[in-house]
């Protein structure tokens, strides 16, 4: 079982930059790929990236591409997601998630979820 714990949300201003993580429990952690959602009151979940095992491939929604950016450090059991440039639509819950499989974007493969970190982008 992998436990997933995120935090580094927070309230910024259009054109901001945060920094999520999302730190992992266990000795596995190299051994799944993760990725970060993100979900407003009323909406589906919605992917935003995706990570290999060893980082050497990533994956971005279009609607982040050019802004966002995935990143892991197993030696931490540690993924972050930068986000720069940041807009008002970007306003969501961020949950990170682990999936065995690989780079890819449907939630319904990720079997382990965090509980969120709340960002809200001010305009």
């Amino acid at each position: 079982q992998v436990q997933l714990v995120e935090s580094g949300g927070g309230l910024v201003q259009a054109g901001g930059s945060l920094r999520l993580s999302c730190a992992a429990s266990g000795r596995t952690f190299s051994t799944w790929a993760m990725g970060w959602f993100r979900q407003d009151p009323g909406k589906e979940r919605e992917f935003a990236a995706a990570i290999s095992r060893s980082g050497g491939d990533t994956y971005y929604a279009d609607s982040v591409k050019g802004r966002f950016s995935i990143s892991r450090d197993n030696a931490k059991n540690t993924v972050y997601l930068q986000m720069n440039s940041l807009k008002p639509e970007d306003t969501a819950v961020y949950h990170c998630a682990a999936n065995r499989f690989g780079v890819f974007d449907a939630v319904t493969g990720y079997v382990y979820w965090g509980q969120g970190t709340q960002v809200t982008v001010s305009s």
